[in-house]
């Protein structure tokens, strides 16, 4: 009989460092930059700390949905259990969608940042990037110990060198290190700063910063293959959480103290990420060594971004095809127990992506924006997932006690803080176009929001399905 079941073999510390690898990348090494330069010191710290607080509550919300149906592709099928088919069918393809285009952004991200190197200059950048591929590629084609070995090393060197970034950092701000003497907080108060351009640069960068924040929920997709995930999930949950937050917050603040929002190397004339603040400190400090060595973790960040990317999206199309809403053959599983036919779809669309990034360069902002709003859709099904969870037990007069091992607090506060900030979100970063009525920009920014409508409509026009019934919904314990 044919085992088509995956290996187990993920323990909690590789869980904890595969959400990490997953949100600390692109978003925070080069995506922060251009978020200073748009909204200021105190606009972007601000932007950061509010996706922080409705991120604790999102992944609480998904400790508990979890704990409770541990399921490899975790979201498509939290929103099928809970909400309709047809969602669950949307936000299974959408997050599909994110991850690939995801890890396309870190691997051609990470052949840029090979550009800081000259003696690499000759190499067209397709080359790079289709090398990184095959490396990526290779890590997830043998086993998920392997994956899982290696993204918790590539995290464990990029956790190090943001800390000893952050003691450097506070070095330089108070003249400790370098030869500018005490640079203290007075890019905080230079020009236009702290908040540059007011609310509406605010406004501007929360979903980009929500992009940053992006690959955190990854923690729930390796529920399916997790030893033990009663135990393991709310550990990884609360240590991911501030861990991240400690990194963002801090690494923002430095940036921010040591870099001015002026700094043209910040941006490139496309209004794209240029170079990586992270880099242009060391720089500035005189140090060339510690320059590239931070360029070397930058390139490793990225990788491992994607690395995170490629094992999800995988797994994603693997769940929609056990359940029916993808072609058969991308539910089957190899002989090392790895669905490898995702695998294969899942690089071929990263291909594609990459060779049209190669032939139609530009619209990095876009990209991030696009995905951004893509995260929050997924994210905004997720917690209505939990809610509706919660919703049915009670209706149904069960005990929440004895079905739920692990409960997110706060609730259904938490649930309300991340549905209103995911509306504020969707709408507010749109408000300068909505009044000014420039279209071509709005039908930019909404295209996800279409796509994912003409998504659930569209399944259920063709399905016929319904949103369940509280009193439906089942709420049996999965059995692992």
């Amino acid at each position: 009989m044919e085992n088509n079941q995956m290996d187990r073999d993920l323990k909690t510390r590789h869980i904890s460092m595969i959400a990490i690898g997953g949100s600390i990348g692109t978003g925070l090494f080069m995506a922060s930059g251009a978020i200073i330069s748009q909204a200021g010191p105190g606009g972007a710290i601000a932007a950061y700390a509010l996706i922080g607080i409705m991120v604790y509550f999102l992944m609480t919300a998904l400790g508990e949905l979890a704990t409770f149906y541990p399921v490899s592709g975790s979201f498509s099928a939290y929103a099928r259990r809970f909400v309709d088919p047809a969602a669950g069918f949307m936000v299974g393809w959408l997050y599909w969608v994110i991850w690939a285009l995801v890890a396309s952004v870190d691997i051609i991200t990470a052949a840029k940042v090979l550009s800081y190197w000259h003696v690499f200059g000759g190499i067209p950048s397709l080359v790079w990037c289709l090398f990184f591929l095959l490396l990526l590629f290779l890590l997830n084609a043998f086993s998920v110990k392997s994956f899982g070995e290696a993204e918790y090393w590539f995290s464990f060197v990029k956790v190090a060198t943001i800390i000893i970034f952050l003691i450097i950092g506070m070095l330089m701000i108070f003249g400790i290190l370098g030869d500018k003497g005490a640079v203290g907080l007075q890019n905080f108060t230079a020009g236009d700063a702290p908040f540059v351009n007011g609310f509406l640069g605010l406004l501007g960068v929360l979903v980009v910063a929500g992009f940053s924040f992006g690959g955190t929920e990854v923690v729930a997709v390796t529920a399916g293959e997790s030893e033990n995930p009663e135990e393991s999930m709310p550990k990884a949950i609360k240590q991911v959480f501030w861990r991240i937050l400690l990194f963002y917050i801090g690494s923002i603040f430095v940036i921010a103290a040591l870099i001015p929002y002026t700094d043209p190397r910040l941006l490139n004339e496309n209004s794209d990420v240029a170079m990586s603040p992270f880099t242009i400190i060391f720089d500035n400090l005189g140090i060339l060594f510690a320059a590239t060595l931070m360029n070397t973790v930058i390139l490793t960040a990225v990788l491992s971004a994607g690395n995170s990317g490629l094992y999800a999206t995988s797994r994603l199309l693997y769940s929609l095809s056990n359940e029916g809403q993808a072609p058969k053959f991308l539910g089957k599983l190899n002989q090392r127990n790895m669905p490898f036919n995702a695998l294969l779809v899942t690089t071929a669309l990263i291909i594609a992506s990459i060779i049209y990034a190669h032939i139609n360069m530009g619209g990095y902002g876009k990209l991030l924006n696009m995905l951004g709003t893509l995260v929050l859709l997924v994210w905004g099904m997720s917690v209505l997932s939990h809610y509706r969870l919660r919703r049915a037990i009670k209706v149904q007069n069960r005990n929440d006690d004895e079905l739920l091992s692990y409960k997110a607090p706060f609730f259904p506060l938490g649930v309300i803080i991340v549905g209103v900030t995911i509306i504020f979100l969707l709408v507010g970063q749109s408000f300068a176009d909505i009044s000014s009525l420039n279209w071509a920009k709005l039908i930019d920014s909404f295209i996800p929001i279409i796509i994912a409508i003409v998504t659930y409509f569209g399944y259920k026009l063709v399905k016929k399905t319904k949103v369940i019934k509280l009193e439906d919904i089942d709420l049996s314990k999965h059995q692992l």
